[in-house]
């Protein structure tokens, strides 16, 4: 199961309006685990940034002057995403500006869609917490996550802490590892795979009680009525 936690920063709101991503942030998930690889570059839009927008991430017009366009990292992008299953906070703001970027390389370019599978966190949130925040940072919060290097917006920051609230979200944490070069400007071939140790003894399985059965039966049933049938446990158990 390879997964790709992903994050951009754009000039503004709508590549409708011509604005251009900045800033792409991905790292990998292969069966729950991050690898270390991980992609990341700051880009030259060739045009100016909306002062709102640099309020929120902070990346200058000045500082993207020496940086590669999209074009240059598109062969780069599309070989580190393609095939796995794209794991997105709002996706469709992301995935828009992308499928814009992608456009602009010609007809035979291909969508993200036609590459990927997504995963849009944000939908999810709102299905396991409905009526509540669910921004990135309210789910830090409610998760336990820790974001407090977080100051202001950055693509692959943001794509990391997204991965271990993912992880919160869907099941719990489990061994995060990432390379020692992980906050540079590095394509995706830099980092080897997550290092489990030969020699750790068996895991021991310890089995519920009928009482704590009975417990979690009832805590679904109340998610379930919370959530107006949206219980993904459930969900599953009806399914089969």
């Amino acid at each position: 199961m390879r997964q790709i936690v992903l994050d951009t920063e754009t000039t503004g709101l709508s590549p409708a309006d011509g604005h251009r991503v900045i800033e792409i942030g991905a790292v990998e998930l292969f069966n729950r685990r991050l690898t270390g690889k991980h992609f990341h570059h700051y880009l030259q839009p060739d045009r100016a940034i909306d002062p709102g927008a640099e309020e929120v991430h902070g990346i200058s017009n000045e500082f993207l002057a020496d940086k590669p366009r999209f074009a240059d990292v598109a062969a780069e992008f599309v070989e580190f995403v393609a095939g796995a299953e794209l794991i997105i906070h709002n996706a469709p703001f992301d995935v828009g500006f992308l499928n814009a970027e992608l456009g602009r390389l010609g007809a035979d370019a291909e969508t993200i869609g036609a590459q990927c599978s997504v995963l849009d966190t944000l939908a999810l949130a709102r299905r396991l917490h409905p009526g509540q925040r669910n921004t990135l940072d309210a789910l830090c919060r409610r998760y336990g996550v820790d974001n407090s290097g977080r100051s202001l917006h950055g693509a692959l920051l943001d794509a990391q802490i997204l991965a271990d609230v993912y992880l919160a979200m869907t099941g719990g944490q489990v061994t995060l590892l990432l390379g020692d070069d992980a906050g540079g400007t590095v394509g995706a071939s830099h980092a080897g795979p997550a290092r489990v140790r030969a020699d750790r003894p068996a895991l021991r399985v310890i089995m519920p009680t009928a009482d704590e059965i009975a417990a979690h039966v009832a805590r679904l049933a109340v998610i379930d009525q919370a959530s107006r049938g949206q219980c993904l446990w459930l969900a599953a158990e009806r399914e089969s």
